[in-house]
């Protein structure tokens, strides 16, 4: 078998065939490398992988097409099959010369993900996830070309139909969908089914999306096999073609293919019986897949039963909701899940809700009422202004199904009042969103409208007024507060007076260190010296932010006096001892210490608790940065931020604990690169190793003819 690889594998870098291989793969790699990883900062490459898995359906027909169908035109495989070695050894060995040539760009990509954890926060665990899934899919792909290859003696027919099978492959998924969306039936559904088996490109968008499933490696290695197995067949029985008992071992054959092909089928049936959290890891940094610990908690203490209809044909399904609903599920016998098809069933929801929704939409049934969660809500969309398309950019699933529940378990809704009319800053429409999932109702209050602030106020929030409070309105916000409300409050730094924003501040005993915060310890900072990464304090606060980082950008100082008797201070972020506030900022990229410069370090996060009577306690958070609770900075930190804004408003609200989970987001931060590493990587990455893999596959070429 050796002698057979080895031969294999020289005469493929013995002639050009090897070297276009290499070259065509590494020069795809190379540019949706620069591009994905080094010029945008995705951090996986499974990007990479799931953009060039095409470049298959052309590259191993080629490589493939003269393996087998060649030996057999020209005879020469007579001398092997009359060689004292196994058909299968002889099968064997040019398949492993095969996978070598897919291996060697295969290790090559897979030798980045060490260099780019440099630049930032990267996803290992699916990156190589998704190389693994990468690698199988081509080793199949080389399986499938190989059998092709031994059926036929002409090389252009074999190319041609390995080309047709590779492509029906990678286009499977897709009609698969079709089919199910378009037909309905027993006939459809059975024809859907068919041809789920042939769907590889599904497989490998399984592994390269996070999910790593026992069920797709298994798919890709036993077909592998089955396929290897065929091809062996296939020459066995051409090296009997001669013999007496050329039918009964046509015969045998025949049985032996079917017996695989059984083995096959049962092996992967059986898989996809055993439950997900047996055979299924998620590999994403962010765990999109896992449900957290607050909802394995709150689900597995469910005292009333929970319905959750799913307005979808069940073989039509969202396979990432599904999962999530399977795991939560299976935390409680309380919770139920039940598919309803919406063409069996048009006038279902119209017990819930008067707009029809969208399939996929859910429905959450519980003892205080319903909650209608839109598909639109479980997936979130950013805006690409320069393609002006919608990007998928966050999972929202376990979020708000588990607000749904929450909601339908309790009485009625803690209210929170926004302050406005003085240029705050608007919340964007993810943090409203938060707020709806932490089952706080908000509205809007303009303080020159109304004569006190409501008291059905459970607490205000006051984020980045750009304009001064009027003495009216700092006495209706003081009297609140005074009574015992609650308050999240985010000041904006400038060098003009407000003199009665500032005596809200005084309310609590904390003013602002003059100027912006700037960052010396590179650790602590992203990218430029103004956008903080703090130190995260464990308070009762942070509890759900524990173990992760918290972007604060144009942050400046808090200060306040050491603990009195009505006032307990809680610092919940820091900034390092190396940091200094700078007043004169006007020259955005001048980092350097002023002769005014306050050395830190310093607090930027801070609990207040105020007695303000007897058993009352009036509760602040103070986060000194305008863009804090903004999405833009929430993305810096996939999350964390948000996480924070909803612990701090569910404290607001008299919780003890947080009942919502923000929005897992497919990234979990981007790398950065100077210009010199994108141009020094693009160059060798797109020209020199395609360019050069061309020019030594063409010199050996051209002495080969000589000689």
């Amino acid at each position: 078998m050796m002698a057979i690889y080895k031969r294999e594998l020289k005469s493929f870098f013995h002639s050009f065939v090897g070297w276009l291989f290499l070259a065509a793969t590494l020069f795809m790699m190379g540019i949706y490398f620069t591009v994905y990883n080094i010029m945008s900062g995705y951090p996986t490459i499974s990007y990479v992988l799931q953009s060039i898995v095409f470049l298959f359906i052309l590259t191993i027909p080629i490589l493939t097409m003269r393996v087998l169908s060649e030996d057999r035109k020209y005879k020469t495989d007579q001398l092997i099959l009359t060689a004292p070695i196994s058909v299968g050894r002889i099968v064997l060995g040019k398949y492993l010369a095969l996978v070598t040539v897919l291996a060697i760009p295969t290790v090559l990509i897979g030798l980045t993900p060490p260099v780019l954890m440099r630049a930032g926060a990267f996803q290992t665990g699916i990156s190589y996830a998704s190389l693994a899934g990468f690698f199988l899919y081509g080793c199949l792909g080389l399986a499938i070309g190989l059998f092709l290859s031994s059926l036929t003696e002409s090389v252009v027919i074999a190319a041609v139909l390995t080309l047709i099978v590779l492509f029906s492959g990678y286009i499977m998924a897709g009609l698969c969908s079709m089919i199910s969306s378009a037909g309905t039936g027993v006939f459809a559904e059975f024809l859907s089914k068919v041809l789920y088996c042939f769907d590889m490109i599904g497989r490998f968008d399984a592994l390269s999306n996070g999910y790593f499933q026992v069920e797709s490696m298994a798919y890709f290695v036993t077909l592998t096999v089955f396929v290897l197995f065929c091809t062996t067949q296939s020459i066995q029985k051409r090296r009997y073609s001669v013999s007496g008992k050329g039918i009964r071992l046509g015969t045998y054959s025949v049985m032996g293919i079917v017996a695989a092909a059984v083995v096959t089928i049962l092996i992967n049936l059986g898989l996809n019986y055993v439950p997900d959290r047996y055979t299924a890891f998620d590999v994403t940094a962010n765990k999109l897949y896992t449900l957290t610990e607050d909802t394995k908690e709150m689900i597995g203490s469910l005292q009333e039963d929970v319905t959750i209809y799913v307005l979808a044909d069940e073989a039509a399904k969202d396979e990432d909701l599904d999962k999530t609903l399977q795991q939560l599920k299976n935390l409680s016998g309380h919770v139920t899940v039940s598919y309803v098809d919406p063409l069996a069933n048009p006038k279902f929801y119209y017990n819930y809700t008067e707009e029809e929704p969208v399939n996929n939409s859910l429905i959450v049934e519980g003892a205080k009422g319903s909650v209608v969660i839109s598909y639109d809500d479980i997936y979130q969309y950013d805006m690409n202004y320069s393609s002006y398309q919608y990007t998928l950019t966050g999972y929202d699933g376990e979020g708000q199904i588990l607000s749904a529940i929450s909601r339908v378990m309790m009485e009625e809704q803690p209210k929170l009042y926004l302050i406005m009319g003085h240029d705050e800053l608007a919340f964007e429409e993810s943090f409203l969103n938060m707020l709806e999932k932490e089952n706080l109702a908000y509205e809007n209050l303009n303080l020159n409208t109304v004569d006190e602030v409501p008291k059905d106020a459970q607490g205000i929030i006051i984020n980045a007024p750009a304009g001064d409070y009027s003495e009216e309105d700092v006495d209706k916000i003081l009297r609140y507060l005074e009574q015992g409300g609650n308050a999240l409050i985010a000041p904006v730094w400038t060098d003009s007076e407000m003199q009665g924003f500032t005596r809200i501040l005084d309310y609590y005993g904390v003013s602002l260190v003059d100027g912006l915060i700037i960052e010396e310890d590179r650790e602590h900072y992203y990218q430029i010296p103004y956008w903080l990464f703090p130190e995260v304090e464990d308070t009762a606060v942070t509890q759900r932010v524990s173990g992760g980082s918290i972007f604060v950008p144009y942050a400046s100082g808090l200060m306040y006096e050491e603990d009195e008797d009505d006032l307990l201070y809680t610092p919940f972020l820091m900034t390092s001892g190396d940091a200094f506030s700078k007043q004169d900022i006007f020259d955005g990229e001048d980092y350097s210490r002023s002769t005014d410069a306050v050395d830190g370090p310093f607090v930027i996060g801070l609990s207040i608790e105020k007695a303000v009577g007897e058993g009352t306690v009036s509760k602040a958070a103070i986060v000194s940065s305008e863009q804090i609770f903004t999405s833009a900075a929430d993305k810096v930190v996939p999350g964390y931020n948000m996480k924070l804004f909803g612990s701090i408003v569910s404290s607001l609200a008299e919780r003890e604990s947080s009942v919502s989970v923000p929005v897992k987001y497919f990234d979990i931060g981007y790398l950065t690169f100077t210009a010199r590493t994108v141009y020094v990587v693009g160059f060798v990455s797109i020209i020199v190793l395609p360019i050069g893999c061309l020019l030594i596959g063409l010199v050996i070429w051209l002495r080969r003819r000589r000689l």
